[in-house]
């Protein structure tokens, strides 16, 4: 009877192992949030009004319109990208890692593409497109303006005001563009634009007033979406609106998130704040010494939904005859660790290294991105360098692994004397434990050494997990043979016969993401198992029922992990084998590998028999 209860136990515990492991290491849980259905219209753009006299508010837009042109929303007609792009006049984008385009109706950043990064592995495949114009399927712009106080009548430029073009035909690193925009009022403004040859631009803002009077208004920022994003729906990882707001810190809203408190307000200096994407994100970084009134919110019509990011800086006044000037910065870009780092440090941003998400074990996760980097600089591939820092951290953990494996080297040794102890007792468990307590003292001996290797490592997988799983170098890099992507789970099956079946086990109803079990992971179980039994068995059931599994729960539960962090676990396990069989022949225990193995298959005979 207390054999089936244990069993039943080690059953349950590795099933709660394997839970809590998806869980909070973060395997895929059911997406949180699919992608709206494909929108019927377009997106009409947002459009900033005061809320309170002295106070005005962004408001996000709402509702769909057609595309370059104002006027109400026109439902149940669809526009692709291109079209959109092609309904007004722009003005060209072109920089070392920048396509796209600046739409002169608005004078808004609203098309951008990723000339070094593409969709998938395949060198073909399209360009990542970050940002898109209103109208499209899925807008994600920015913009920049003036927004008058409560009360006034001031006619200043908006979503559909038509810039005029000056100077230079596109927009490229050490050439800005110029925009020129005249109320007729005798408001003249004057906007320049400027990128640097990453993912930075940066807008400047002039304002000539002719009129009689004093004229006082608002600078803004806005980056907004439109649309719920897929989102890969990962624990460790944040996708949505995202910013560092002064004394307030990290702030991080997912679009679900957002959609429940409608709005959130901060009044703070050096602050940035944006939308940030896995991989990408559009950021806007007003001047770090300026106070701020920035919000997170969200907007509704029907079944279209808006996300933004903004804010708006204290009132100008500007004296007649006089120029009001005002300057905001946006990062649209890939999230790359060094160019992040560089920008916090030359523009002096709050903390701006966290639009990556380093997560918790911060302290180790971006200390390990660093170390592999460098060793990529010197051997090439990211492969390579997971398993030199494989190497170097058995260096580190060295004398704790060689203490942990020397106790279970004694405990091999004084296996017969433990048997002895067991089958004088058998009939009382208490006593039996007690018996096998006093011999580990005697022997000083610790029983939870085998678990002391596994543990010291635990922080290192998870550094070594989000570093593979958040950081775009790791993105698209190959290792050896049929691994195109460090970051992503070994692309073969074993239950397809590794590709000669032509049958996708995916596919399968309600079990099919079980059956994708790739070769390194089967390296990994095979690795593992051998570790395994390389220790002496538990002396418990339970804990021997655990052990047993464990190897089988770790390959199909890291079947769909990062293929770099499972070549890293079976590199480690094998340096481990090799090093706890050294250490066992040093203190003179037998290496009962192919005997542990014989066993087996000899119980079950027994059994039989």
């Amino acid at each position: 009877m207390n054999d089936h209860k244990n069993t039943i136990l080690a059953v349950v515990l590795s099933a709660m192992v394997l839970i809590a492991w998806q869980y909070f290491v973060g395997m895929p849980q059911m997406e949180k949030q699919r992608q709206e259905a494909q929108q019927r219209a377009a997106q009409q753009q947002t459009t900033p009004t005061p809320a309170t006299p002295g106070q005005p508010q962004l408001q996000p837009g709402t509702g769909p319109q057609v595309p370059g042109q104002g006027g109400a929303p026109s439902a149940g007609i669809q526009y692709s990208r291109e079209a959109v792009l092609a309904a007004s006049p722009r003005v060209t984008i072109d920089t070392p890692r920048i396509r796209g385009s600046i739409a002169l109706k608005g004078a808004r950043i609203d098309d951008v593409a990723l000339k070094q990064y593409r969709e998938t592995v395949d060198p073909n495949s399209p360009l990542v497109v970050l940002l898109s114009p209103s109208g499209s399927p899925h807008p994600f712009y920015s913009e920049f303006g003036w927004v008058a106080g409560a009360g006034s009548n001031l006619k200043l430029p908006g979503p559909d005001t038509v810039w005029t073009q000056q100077g230079s035909n596109a927009l490229s690193p050490g050439r800005p563009i110029t925009l020129l925009y005249d109320n007729g009022e005798g408001l003249e403004f004057r906007r320049t634009i400027s990128v640097d040859e990453n993912f930075l631009f940066t807008v400047e803002d002039e304002v000539v007033n002719k009129t009689p009077a004093p004229v006082t208004m608002f600078p803004y920022a806005l980056v907004s979406r439109h649309g719920t994003p897929q989102t890969l729906g990962y624990y460790i990882l944040h996708e949505g609106l995202v910013g560092v707001l002064g004394d307030q810190g990290l702030q991080e809203f997912t679009y679900s998130n957002i959609e429940d408190k409608k709005a959130v307000n901060f009044k703070v200096t050096n602050a940035w704040l944006g939308i940030t994407d896995k991989y990408w994100a559009a950021t806007l970084l007003p001047d770090t010494k300026a106070s701020v009134q920035a919000r997170f919110s969200f907007a509704s019509q029907g079944s279209l939904k808006t996300y933004q990011s903004d804010y708006l800086l204290d009132a100008t006044t500007i004296a007649p005859g006089a120029t009001g000037k005002a300057q905001a910065r946006l990062f649209a870009g890939a999230k790359e660790v060094p160019l992040i780092d560089s920008y916090e440090k030359q523009l002096g941003l709050n903390r701006f290294e966290l639009l990556i998400d380093w997560g918790w074990f911060y302290f180790i996760t971006k200390p390990m991105f660093y170390l592999i980097d460098w060793l990529f600089r010197w051997l090439g591939n990211f492969g390579l360098a997971i398993l030199a820092v494989t190497v170097i951290i058995k260096a580190v953990f060295f004398p704790l692994a060689n203490k942990s494996y020397a106790s279970m080297a004694k405990m091999k040794a004084v296996q017969p004397q433990m048997q002895a102890i067991r089958d004088r007792y058998a009939d009382d468990k208490m006593k039996q434990q007690q018996a096998l307590m006093e011999l580990y003292k005697a022997e000083k001996i610790n029983p939870l050494a085998g678990c002391l290797p596994i543990l010291i490592q635990i922080p290192v997988f998870f550094a070594l997990y989000k570093v593979l799983f958040v950081t775009i170098e790791m993105r698209h890099a190959p290792f050896y043979g049929w691994i195109k992507d460090l970051a992503a789970p070994d692309p073969t099956t074993v239950f397809n016969l590794f590709g000669l079946i032509p049958w996708d086990p995916m596919a399968v109803p309600v079990i099919g993401s079980f059956l994708h079990l790739g070769a390194w992971p089967l390296i990994m179980g095979v690795t593992m198992w051998v570790q395994m039994k390389l220790n002496p068995s538990p002396p418990d059931p339970t804990q021997k029922m655990i052990f047993d599994w464990m190897p089988i729960i770790f390959t199909f539960m890291l079947a769909t992990f990062p293929a770099g962090l499972v070549i890293y676990w079976a590199w480690n396990n094998t340096l481990s084998v090799l090093q706890q069989s050294v250490i066992m022949k040093k203190n003179g225990a037998k290496i009962e590998l192919f005997d542990n193995i014989k066993e087996m298959f000899v119980k079950k005979d027994a059994k039989k028999s």
